[in-house]
């Protein structure tokens, strides 16, 4: 009989409307968008998993891709092998992930846009970290399990994770109607942030910030906007400012070029070809014309973008200009958009956190629960045989008197003694008292009779005593949510050690790039500077009217050129530059600005030792000496650099500089020291080395010891001076002795 046809009148409209709503959540929630709780989208947890049912482990030989990404499609991927191979080749690519999961061997693409070989070329196998923190723990019962889209395989609905892969990795996707874009973070920092929410769940975004500082791209680079953060992790929405990292290198002949050594994380691939033709763009348009040549010479090494200047260029500005005008600044568009609970969420930095930690406690709850019933079974059995090899004799005999295991099992269990022949009457009687359990019985059963040697009973014995200590233990850490958290937070403690790495990325506030108009006129300025580190600049003329004022109040008078820097020299061991173009400047009574709001200095971390002006630096000697009595003589030259901040001197671990001063041919210094030891040699005893050497050992310093000052005495200088810190020591008046002996107690 013929089944009779229905039709269904209704709006074509509604029709679609439900269609495209059913394939958009489709899209949503099983492809574009990672799950909150692995920081996986579908296709990467089944490549993953694909991979670890395969046993193509971190310890095992790579296989080829092609075979990873056939078996994943089969089973259980069925949209096609590219967006597989895509997958598991950026889950490789140390550039774009901050925990690359999967280990590439062969052309896995690079930083620069160069694609990856075919799959049939490449291998690959799961990283370390992988198996341990991702894939762990898949056969304790710990997440469900659903079927494949044939329902001839079953594949897991969610990995178990055990770090906060969304955050570490980040994630990138479009969806319908919707875009997640989400930064990778560090390792350390994460697993710190989950430990501070565990320690406390009403912790709030800025609290968090104190351990997740912020992004850390793999690329590195400088996040510009540090003030912003609180806003975009609070809300999960918001755009990160992301700068790449220039250094400016001399050349022969006088000449400069810029050197970006780290791009935004935005530049990855074709961005690096684009940054080239838009710098290029910038001549050919006119827009500078103090750009020689630009070069590509990056490798495995890194990235070196080599910019060469015409001679008397302005580097800074060019590098302004640069951030101005092509992709070398650029922005990260932030939408922590992820699923929960199975539907797409934006979520802020804590509640990300907090579904993690959610998701930790049951991970951990189905894992002990699945290890406390295997273990609680293990002492059923083991005290039934414990207890088996009390009655052996007994159980022999219900064994040979036994028709069928049936009848035997029954004895064992209920003590139906009906179809068992005994040969004593008194055995009948004692294996009725039997009541093993069915499980018990069944291992009695499976016995072999070299189990019964002593040395196996004592082992049975000791297997017991295991079994009931981590009943206890599984018993305790399910028992309360604190025991169990120590439990997580010592798992991540040892990812932490063995997984964490350097932050790449700087997070700062820096001010917009303003690109340099014509310069000004040149000209003598005084920079004034006092004792709490406020600075301020006057023409000359002004500071003649008011020398003697000027003088008293100032710590630092430095008569330069407005368009110079103050260098500033600090105990560790860093010089920071200071615009004096940033510096107040006409009036004589302006209190000025603290030195730390116009640099890098920061008074509350170190001190100023040594100030002085760029330009008057270069035709000068400097010494510098340090606490463990370290020193050396460097050009003045090699101070003039353009960063904000550089190492002016290597410091030994513990060490701190003490003392840097300019010095002329024949001129001595005394090193004192905390037990009022005295030394004093000629500086032409102490050699000249470059500002990265540690230098030469001053004075021979007992246990113990250190300097706490060291005086300079000029040559042409015969006037009475100073020291010491309990009585006064006439400083010229004592010998000049070597260098690196003991000196004289004073």
């Amino acid at each position: 009989m013929e089944s009779e046809e229905r039709l269904i009148r209704t709006e074509y409209s509604e029709v679609m409307q439900k269609s495209y709503i059913d394939y958009a959540m489709s899209v949503i929630v099983a492809r574009a968008l990672p799950d909150v709780r692995d920081g996986l989208k579908p296709v990467q947890r089944r490549t993953l998993y694909d991979m670890y049912e395969l046993g193509i482990r971190y310890d095992k030989p790579y296989r080829k891709s092609a075979r990873i990404v056939g078996d994943t499609m089969g089973k259980y991927h069925p949209h096609g092998d590219s967006s597989i191979y895509e997958a598991l080749v950026v889950m490789s690519q140390d550039f774009k992930k901050g925990l690359p999961l999967v280990d590439g061997h062969g052309n896995f693409g690079s930083i620069e846009g160069d694609g990856a070989a075919a799959m049939r070329y490449t291998e690959a196998r799961l990283h370390k970290i992988t198996q341990e923190a991702y894939l762990a723990d898949l056969d304790k019962d710990v997440v469900d399990f659903v079927p494949n889209f044939d329902e001839t395989e079953k594949e897991p609905e969610v990995l178990p994770v055990k770090v906060p892969n969304i955050l570490i990795n980040g994630a990138e996707g479009i969806a319908v109607g919707m875009a997640t874009s989400i930064p990778p973070h560090n390792f350390g920092e994460v697993i710190e942030g989950v430990k501070a929410y565990m320690k406390d769940p009403d912790i709030n975004t800025e609290q968090m910030m104190k351990y997740i500082k912020g992004p850390d791209f793999p690329t590195g680079g400088i996040v510009t906007n540090q003030d912003e953060l609180l806003g975009i992790y609070s809300t999960g929405v918001g755009k990160i400012k992301i700068r790449g990292k220039v250094e400016i290198e001399k050349m022969k002949g006088g000449k400069e070029c810029i050197v970006v050594t780290e791009i935004p994380y935005t530049m990855i691939g074709a961005g690096i070809g684009k940054f080239l033709n838009d710098v290029y763009a910038l001549v050919e348009k006119k827009i500078t014309n103090d750009i020689v040549d630009i070069s590509n010479q990056s490798s495995k090494e890194g990235i070196r973008i080599v910019i060469e200047l015409r001679k008397g260029a302005n580097a800074e500005n060019i590098c302004n200009l640069l951030y101005k005008k092509t992709k070398l600044e650029d922005t990260f568009g932030v939408n922590m958009l992820a699923v929960a609970d199975g539907k797409p969420e934006t979520m802020g930095l804590v509640p990300m956190i907090r579904h993690h930690v959610e998701f930790q406690y049951e991970l951990a709850t189905r894992k002990y629960k699945t290890l406390l019933t295997k273990e609680l079974e293990k002492q059923e059995v083991q005290e039934g045989l414990i207890k088996a090899c009390d009655v052996i004799d007994l159980i022999i005999e219900i064994l040979r008197g036994s028709k069928n295991i049936k009848d035997a099992k029954a004895c064992l269990m209920t003590g139906d003694t009906t179809n068992i022949k005994f040969k004593h009457k008194e055995s009948e009687k004692d294996a009725k008292q039997l009541c093993f359990t069915e499980r018990q019985a069944t291992a009695i059963l499976e016995m072999r009779l070299y189990k019964l040697i002593g040395l196996e009973i004592e082992a049975l014995l000791k297997e017991h005593d295991a079994t009931l200590k981590n009943i206890a233990e599984y018993e305790k850490i399910l028992s309360s949510r604190a025991a169990m958290a120590k439990v997580i937070i010592k798992e991540l403690d040892g990812f932490k050690k063995e997984y964490d790495r350097v932050r790449r990325t700087e997070i700062d506030n820096v001010a917009e790039a303003v690109v340099e108009e014509p310069k000004l006129e040149e000209m003598d300025v005084v920079v004034l500077i006092d004792r709490f580190g406020y600075a301020k600049a006057v023409d000359v003329p002004t500071y003649e009217r008011n020398k003697e004022a000027a003088d008293s109040e100032s710590r630092y008078t430095i008569t330069c050129k407005n368009t110079d820097k103050i260098c500033i020299f600090t105990n560790t061991g860093n010089m920071h530059l200071l615009k004096v173009l940033d510096l107040p400047f006409g009036k004589f009574r302006e209190k000025g600005k603290p030195i730390d709001n116009m640099s890098n200095y920061d008074s509350s971390a170190e001190n100023f030792i040594y100030l002085e002006a760029m330009g008057n630096l270069l035709n000068k000697k400097l010494i510098f000496g340090t606490k463990t009595s370290m020193l050396k003589l460097v050009d003045g030259v090699e101070f003039e650099v353009g960063k904000r901040t550089t190492a002016a001197t290597k410091l030994a671990e513990g060490d701190e500089l003490l003392f840097v001063s300019p010095v002329q041919a024949g001129s001595t210094i005394v090193m004192e020291s905390a037990k009022s030891v005295f030394l004093r040699i000629s500086i032409d005893s102490v050699p000249e080395k470059k500002k990265m050497a540690i230098g030469v050992r001053g004075m021979r310093l007992s246990t113990g010891d250190e300097l706490t000052a060291i005086y300079y005495l000029d040559a042409d200088d015969t006037g009475a001076q100073f020291g010491g810190k309990d009585k006064q020591v006439a400083l010229n008046r004592l010998h000049i002795c070597n260098r690196d002996t003991k000196g004289v107690k004073r």
